[in-house]
């Protein structure tokens, strides 16, 4: 599964913790961030990151785009929401892919808990399973 990590700066301690405390689930996966929060990670955890811009630099775009391709199985995106942010209508519109795709996605540690268990029960194989019906229909399609 493709997971995207994202943090606002006063989350950013946050996501680290959490990455921490699952690193022997996130490792089994494909992580994406963006940049400040994919390096704090990497330097916390040592997991394999692909890092994308900053958010404020089109880092949440960039996620946004692999969500609108199916390229993203869910986000983790520890919102601060007590401090404007310069770059709030991309991380609006990365919260809107997410419910227009139906992808999962948690904006605090309590949701994000929730998710990293399901994900690790096998709860969203059901993700997995249109990521082949779309290469069946894609090979039709040839």
């Amino acid at each position: 599964m493709k997971i995207a990590l994202i943090a606002h700066d006063k989350k950013k301690n946050d996501i680290v913790q959490f990455s921490t405390a699952y690193k022997s689930i996130l490792e089994e996966h494909e992580l994406y961030a963006t940049g400040t929060t994919g390096l704090r990670i990497t330097e916390a955890t040592g997991l394999k990151i692909t890092r994308c811009q900053s958010g404020p630099l089109g880092g949440d775009q960039e996620i946004g785009a692999m969500i609108a391709r199916n390229e993203m199985d869910t986000v983790i995106f520890f919102r601060d929401p007590l401090t404007a942010q310069p770059h709030e209508p991309d991380v609006s519109a990365l919260i809107r892919l997410c419910d227009v795709y139906a992808i999962p996605l948690a904006t605090n540690m309590g949701t994000a808990e929730i998710l990293i268990h399901g994900l690790d029960r096998g709860d969203l194989k059901w993700r997995k399973v249109l990521h082949q019906r779309r290469e069946e229909e894609a090979d039709e399609g040839r």
